[in-house]
């Protein structure tokens, strides 16, 4: 399996890490087995989180493969924002993980500026990520958020931190453009490990997973982290790592342009339905539906089983205040559309402009009826 630099931090980690969360899902004795075949199979990144079942996924990690130690490097998160309650947690942490360091320590799922700021002031969790690595209890420090990435950017300006977790594939893309253009490209500049996490999109590309992980593993980052709950997918997620090459400029465009998920729904935000001839920023509106739901609710339902996945999906990054909150700072917005359809021939994905409009207006504006 291939490896790639773990930023400047001179470690080296397989391309493909196993994600504990869903290790909450199976008992033990097949968290064993999986756990031991991924290690078997050259992997060598494990990470987890305190919170994952309040321990339970750190337990089942601690029981199956702390007598293999030396093999892999050790990943979990803190989400608590103080210092006491940081080094608390992480105490706690390496009792769970029958361990007495972990490589790396990353503060989970940091959402707001407000977090931000509590965790970076004196007395914060960062102090306390700063105790433990003197005292040999963590070897690296990072940082994760869900969605859109206006706080991991300002942390990166902020602190060195030497590992960012964010959310990356080819659905997201159109969602959280930022992370790619912005995030990134700072990442890189920084020396800064990425690890990209939600390959297929918490499950929504599961018909589509060679070409998710292809599109994955292509990106300019570390490693790429998938939850893994069955050997099925295990052994699907280690044939894509050992079998990858990367996707070419051309074949990344024409998947943009073709992938079934993002269909003739989700904008592309290529622009060229612009200029409105009411002045509605059109590619904006779309955006902020990213944010607020992915795109994901289209005032259609096919089946029981696809509907319900994108219900269980469309708030997972807890973005729709800030959507909103975006969305009123418009001077011109998707109610003054006047049905004229100037910008629907110009769409090359044959998106109903007006009616997405119409949705769009709804959810941000918070109508009670479209």
């Amino acid at each position: 399996m291939q490896k790639r630099a773990f930023g400047n931090t001179g470690l080296t980690t397989t391309i493909l890490g196993f994600g504990g969360f869903h290790l909450l899902e199976i008992p033990v004795s097949e968290a064993n087995y999986l756990l031991n075949r991924y290690l078997d199979a050259g992997g060598n990144y494990i990470e987890t989180a305190a919170s994952y079942g309040n321990g339970e996924s750190e337990r089942k990690i601690g029981q199956c493969v702390s007598n293999r130690r030396g093999e892999y490097i050790l990943a979990t998160k803190t989400g608590d924002r103080t210092k006491d309650g940081a080094l608390k947690s992480l105490d706690q942490s390496l009792k769970n993980l029958q361990t007495d360091y972990v490589d790396l320590l990353i503060m989970h799922a940091v959402g707001t500026m407000e977090e931000l700021d509590q965790l970076l002031a004196p007395g914060g969790a960062l102090e306390g990520a700063k105790q433990a690595l003197e005292e040999g209890k963590i070897r690296h420090i990072g940082i994760s958020m869900h969605g859109q990435p206006d706080v991991l950017i300002r942390a990166l300006k902020e602190y060195p931190f030497e590992a960012v977790m964010t959310t990356i594939n080819y659905y997201d893309h159109f969602n959280f453009p930022e992370i790619q253009e912005e995030l990134i490209p700072l990442a890189m500049e920084k020396g800064t490990a990425v690890i990209l996490m939600k390959p297929v999109a918490d499950g929504l590309l599961w018909r589509s997973g060679e070409i998710a992980f292809q599109y994955a593993f292509s990106q300019p980052v570390s490693i790429v982290v998938a939850g893994i709950n069955n050997r099925e997918m295990l052994e699907a997620d280690l044939q894509y790592a050992e079998q990858f090459t990367p996707m070419s400029e051309e074949s990344i465009e024409l998947l943009y342009e073709e992938a079934p998920e993002l269909g003739t729904y989700v904008c592309r935000r290529c622009d060229k339905c612009m200029p409105c001839p009411e002045g509605i920023p059109i590619s904006k509106i779309f955006l902020y539906e990213g944010y607020y739901d992915r795109q994901m609710a289209d005032g259609i339902v096919t089946n029981a089983s696809d509907y319900a996945l994108k219900e269980r999906l469309r708030f997972w990054f807890g973005n729709k205040d800030l959507a909103m909150k975006r969305y009123q700072t418009l001077d011109i917005k998707a109610d003054v559309c006047t049905s004229c359809g100037d910008c629907m021939p110009k769409c090359p994905y044959q998106i109903d402009i007006i009616r997405k409009l119409s949705i769009c207006d709804y959810k941000l504006a918070g109508k009670d009826i479209y």
